[in-house]
């Protein structure tokens, strides 16, 4: 397995940088093994999203699809 590893630079809060400074000295790592456990878990832990229902449909007098962005500029110019 190749690993890339790639310098980033982040500007983060002083507070967040101090409180960082001083977790890493007590657990013993590196500010950034810390930092990239935390976008790792954040990132891992994201809820795949749920299915979404069907947009309602309302009887207007047009029947446009909403999602399809031609059709509804076309409706929106012939009542202009």
């Amino acid at each position: 397995m190749v690993v890339w590893i790639k310098k980033t630079t982040f500007v983060l809060d002083e507070r967040v940088i101090d409180r960082l400074r001083r977790e890493a000295a007590r657990s013993g790592r590196t500010m950034s093994e810390i930092v990239e456990a935390a976008i790792r878990r954040l990132l891992d832990d994201r809820t795949p999203p749920k299915d979404l229902p069907d947009l309602p449909t309302f009887r207007s007098g047009y029947l446009v699809d909403v999602s399809d962005r031609d059709a509804l500029y076309t409706t929106m110019e012939r009542e202009s």
